[in-house]
């Protein structure tokens, strides 16, 4: 019997350990919803004949289907609707920001998404908890070798993508562990590091080869990037030793900031600090982590980098935590939904942010300030006015003549972006880079991912820092070009 819109449920959040519970462990600390509840979720959509939400999503997933097929009760179903776009959702129904929910009509009409991302993740638990995840191998084999360097959220899409389709496929990575800034840079409370070691179990037993602990092509790295490498394999043996080779070594030099003091004690890159703990979560290098036990922390940088340091520093035991953006505070709310379909810019309240800390906005730091041991004591702000520009309708910012602003602190992290790939990396290959560093590539009738004869390149290395559906979606149509460079 169809439901009226009265009985359908209102929107469900996924729960979520109380603050005093979770800031004492590194644990997941969100819960999904119950099958029943992500059913009532599903129940929700209206089944769209133009389907925002898909539009939305970079993978171009297809909530529509899966939530069909939920809304039925057929679970392996909307486990195959969503894999069909989706290669990892188990990484994306936790770390997604949901771009599709903002593209749903019940936002538009009702103020409350349908439930994607945690519909989506309870698929995916019942899919990994019943053994629909299991190794899909080829029907025969090509003979063709393709090295992926870099095995971060693209490298491992492409490696998934190219494997199934016949290739024997090679993943190169400098750290220990595979998984990039998956295992790396997200703290554990966002994504515990099994779900990454049983997305391996799984590659490698379709075929794909792990060595980890292997830099390419660079030797050295600069300040902010961690390496863990103790081999190294000159870009010319791969150009040599396979026919073809992806580069998806991600975007990791962090961005700096020349500011007088900079070199005081206790200045560090966001990287570093979450690196360090998740080493030591995971039982490697134990007191070697930055620790902000008892420190005051100042944070630069309001994104989601910056909101994970201020949960790996409360955990640690930090005093007060201040997080600074140099954009203008933004509105609680989405007035009359006017940004529909795309994402509304409103002031959103991390689960990081919620534990314990004071945001400010519209500061540039000036200078770092420093006591008589070299060690940073704080930060000098000026203010900014943000404008629109009479041309261009953007907003610009200007210091105002205001008295700046001091903030006390004996940890400060810099979470401002990363500037650039790997410094060296394209030059080993001898590949054209674009001003910002980043690696120039060249259609060849299916994508833009070809730098050179038998050399591709995708994720942030190729377009900039993005989100992981993002270089997912890119690791897969970069596999689909190399395919066809391979079988012409």
């Amino acid at each position: 019997m169809k439901m009226t819109k009265k009985e359908i449920p209102v929107r469900l959040e996924m729960r979520a350990e109380a603050v005093k519970e979770r800031s004492r462990h590194f644990r997941e600390f969100v819960k999904p919803l119950t099958e029943k509840e992500a059913v009532q979720q599903s129940q929700r959509c209206l089944h769209c004949g133009t389907p925002y939400c898909a539009a939305q999503c970079p993978l171009h997933n297809r909530p529509v289907d899966f939530n069909q097929w939920v809304k039925d009760g057929r679970w392996h179903a909307a486990w195959d609707a969503l894999t069909a776009t989706n290669p990892f959702p188990e990484f994306t129904s936790r770390l997604c920001p949901a771009l599709c929910e903002f593209g749903c009509t019940e936002y538009l009409l009702e103020g409350a998404a349908v439930g994607i991302r945690s519909v989506e993740r309870v698929i995916t638990e019942r899919a990994w908890k019943s053994g629909w995840v299991t190794p899909m191998r080829p029907l025969s084999k090509t003979g063709k070798r393709v090295a992926v360097v870099g095995s971060g959220p693209a490298g491992l899409a492409c490696a998934q993508h190219v494997v199934r389709l016949g290739h024997e496929v090679t993943v190169f990575e400098k750290t220990p562990k595979a998984g990039g800034l998956l295992r790396y840079g997200i703290p554990d409370f966002k994504l515990e590091k099994a779900l990454i070691d049983r997305r391996l179990e799984q590659l490698q037993a379709e075929g794909v080869i792990l060595k980890t602990s292997v830099a390419v092509g660079v030797k050295t790295f600069e300040p902010g990037i961690y390496s863990g490498a103790t081999e190294f394999v000159d870009a010319s043996d791969l150009r040599q030793g396979f026919d073809a080779v992806v580069l998806a070594a991600g975007v990791e030099t962090p961005r700096d900031w020349d500011l007088p003091g900079r070199q005081a004690q206790g200045i560090h890159f966001a990287l570093e600090l979450l690196i360090g703990q998740n080493r030591v979560t995971a039982g490697e290098a134990v007191g070697t982590e930055i620790s902000c036990r008892g420190c005051d922390v100042l944070v630069l940088g309001g994104g989601d980098t910056g909101s994970d340091c201020i949960g790996v520093a409360r955990r640690q035991g930090a005093g007060r935590i201040v997080q600074v953006a140099r954009s203008p505070e933004p509105p609680e709310i989405d007035e009359g939904r006017k940004s529909w379909p795309k994402p509304a810019a409103v002031r959103h309240t991390s689960t990081s942010q919620e534990e314990g800390c004071e945001r400010l906005w519209g500061l540039v730091a000036k200078e770092f300030l420093t006591d008589e041991k070299g060690a940073v004591r704080g930060v000098r702000f000026a203010r900014l006015k943000w404008t629109p520009d009479a041309a261009t309708g953007r907003m610009k910012a200007e210091e105002t003549t205001e008295a700046p602003v001091e903030i006390a602190a004996q940890k400060v992290f810099l979470a401002i972006g990363f500037s650039r790939p790997t410094s060296g990396l394209a030059d080993a290959f001898g590949l054209r880079t674009d001003e910002r560093g980043y690696v120039v590539t060249k259609p060849n009738g299916i994508g833009d991912f070809c730098a050179a004869e038998g050399i591709f390149v995708c994720g942030d290395m190729r377009r900039g820092p993005a989100l992981v559906a993002s270089a997912l979606y890119d690791g897969k149509r970069c596999a689909e070009v190399v395919n066809a460079f391979l079988m012409t």
